[in-house]
């Protein structure tokens, strides 16, 4: 029987589902954005890049009128997204992943804290004394999407085990930079909004208890929990986090259960025979729709609504916040290089991240307090501190929060966005030449390289 024809719609959207399924995809447009922002604003047509964020928007009526600019929109609308889903993951890796236990979190966790200290205090030694002290967190960040990218790119490379270690380390960043955006980059607080925002976190966490499983209902009170923690003056990406910890993990079904119950639908619809165009296909239909249903209970709303988001966030929302963040105006490069906040932001990240990883994880091995992975050499640990240096996303929104419209601000995102550059290409060498050694002592210590 010959093959059915492919529909049309299928082969033009194939080699773009094929993208999209890449690891790397997200840092590819990442920097594409980037490269896109950079350009833009630096070229003859930059007064347009500048008006385009500035254009306001408006949302409501009357006294519920929401009125902000498209930076703010995206600072404060679209990162929430991206930061419910940060919050999702960190859930997720704290009941399952790698911080489930001590044991198995000990390591990233030891070395997280020395990628945090190392480069605040290196951003400190540069700008102790000024009043761009309050930029300090700005070198903290790691950006997960580049360096998991980076990570990806070079393949078989990179064993299994220290990307899981990158990953378990990166999520352990976010954990802290949230709680920093939390504590010390917070504007004056409405009480009553604020109360408001956490009711609405309340209920939240009251519909899980009470077996609720639908992500609609989830939506809805996370859309009025983000516009009280907006007004309260709480930075509106808390209220993703915070929603993000009440999403069930819990299941209507068990696996025994589920069994039970789509086996005699599968029997069913193999004996139906279902062929298109026959008077049985609406029955079939309706076994597959009760087969899809019973799956839905099956998963936890927590995977099906980060599974949900994360392709959107990944290509869409990061790359739309890079390129309304990245075009900085590049001005004279001895003034950069000169500049005591883009030399701490940039020193921060390529010097203190891989610094401070490197150094905690080693103490953390020697004293016993946690374990390195078997096949992970020290060497391949060092190229993925040096990876860790990528801040970018996170580091540019510190950035925001740290030095709002001030000139500061374009120094501090220069800073970022040469170190992760820098960061990218020599972790990627790092990297490479410690598979190659890898690959060459294996080889000696096999039979035939006797």
């Amino acid at each position: 029987m010959p093959a059915k024809p492919q529909p049309a719609i299928d082969v033009i959207l194939e080699p773009f589902v094929r993208f999209a399924r890449l690891e790397a995809a997200g840092g590819i447009l990442l920097l594409a954005s980037t490269a896109a922002a950079l350009i833009w604003a630096n070229s003859p047509w930059a007064s347009s890049y500048d008006a385009l964020w500035h254009i306001s928007l408006s949302f409501g009526f009357g006294r519920f009128l929401l009125a902000q600019d498209l930076h703010h929109w995206i600072n404060d609308g679209l990162m929430c997204i991206f930061f419910f889903v940060v919050g999702l993951e960190i859930k997720r890796e704290v009941l399952t992943g790698e911080l489930s236990s001590f044991k198995r979190a000990a390591l990233p966790f030891a070395a997280a804290l020395g990628g945090v200290v190392v480069p605040a205090l290196v951003f400190v030694a540069f700008n102790h004394g000024t009043e761009d002290i309050h930029g300090w967190a700005v070198p903290m960040a790691t950006d997960i999407a580049f360096a998991l990218g980076v990570l990806a790119l070079l393949g078989s490379r990179v064993p299994v085990a220290l990307k899981v270690f990158v990953t378990a380390l990166a999520i352990v960043d976010d954990i802290v930079a949230v709680l920093i955006i939390a504590i010390f980059y917070t504007e004056d607080i409405s009480l009553h909004s604020l109360i408001a925002g956490l009711i609405g976190i309340a209920v939240s966490y009251l519909f899980n208890r009470l077996g609720v499983r639908r992500p609609l209902v989830y939506t809805l009170i996370g859309i009025f929990v983000w516009l009280a923690t907006l007004k309260s003056g709480v930075h509106a990406t808390i209220a993703g986090i915070l929603l993000a910890f009440t999403i069930p993990t819990e299941t209507f079904l068990d696996i025994s259960t589920y069994l039970d119950r789509t086996r005699p639908l599968l029997d069913e619809l193999r004996e139906a025979s279902c062929q298109p165009g026959d008077n049985a296909t609406h029955g079939c239909q309706g076994i597959a729709h009760e087969l899809e249903q019973q799956s839905e209970l099956l998963q936890q709303p927590l995977y099906r609504i980060e599974h949900l988001l994360q392709p959107w966030v990944t290509l869409l929302i990061m790359p739309i916040f890079a390129l309304a963040n990245a075009g900085v105006h590049i001005g004279g490069f001895d003034a950069i290089l000169h500049n005591p906040v883009s030399l701490g932001v940039a020193l921060g990240l390529l010097l203190g991240k891989p610094v401070g990883i490197t150094l905690f994880s080693w103490i953390s091995v020697k004293t016993g307090l946690a374990a390195k992975p078997e096949d992970v050499r020290w060497l391949q640990l060092v190229g993925a501190s040096v990876l860790c240096g990528i801040g970018f996303t996170m580091s540019l929104f510190i950035a925001n929060l740290a030095f709002g419209l001030s000139p500061t601000l374009d120094l501090s995102k220069i800073g970022t966005l040469s170190a992760s550059l820098l960061s990218g290409i020599f972790g990627s060498l790092i990297l490479r030449r410690a598979s190659g050694s890898a690959h060459a002592v294996a080889s000696a210590a096999s039979p035939q390289g006797h």
